[in-house]
């Protein structure tokens, strides 16, 4: 028990683990297990800097870079989701509709097929444009 009070007291007032420090460390360790195989120490190189980098955000004390530095990774991450989304959505409905770009502002617009050439207009900026549907 005194064992675990001691790495509490020791890690009161540090960064701790974080996701980013999660896939700092998924990295190195894929990194180091790329070097036992392949032989090239430029993976180990890499993998060893990554975890040197990845315990050093652990311990760090200045909580507010490193938690900036984790929010700007999330914010990124939740954009790659919902780009993906998007373009799930849109495979899903790619036999009912045809999607289109405005050639001003790049508003995608959606444009239900089989109506031959049509004028769109595009909800943004108002713009038409024509295309066949």
């Amino acid at each position: 028990m005194k064992f675990r009070e001691r790495v509490q007291q020791f890690m009161y007032g540090r960064y701790g683990n974080d996701q980013l420090s999660r896939v700092y460390l998924g990295i190195s360790l894929v990194f180091l297990v790329l070097s036992l195989f392949t032989r090239w120490t430029i993976f180990y190189i890499v993998g060893i800097a990554l975890l040197v980098y990845c315990y050093y955000r652990m311990f760090s004390r200045n909580i507010a870079k490193m938690s900036a530095q984790n929010q700007k990774f999330l914010n990124w991450r939740y954009g790659l989701a919902v780009k993906r989304q998007k373009a799930k959505v849109q495979f899903e409905q790619r036999k009912i509709y045809h999607f289109y770009k405005c050639p001003q502002c790049s508003q995608k617009v959606r444009v239900p097929k089989g109506h031959g050439k049509i004028c769109i207009t595009c909800p943004k900026c108002k713009m038409e444009f024509v295309r066949r549907s």
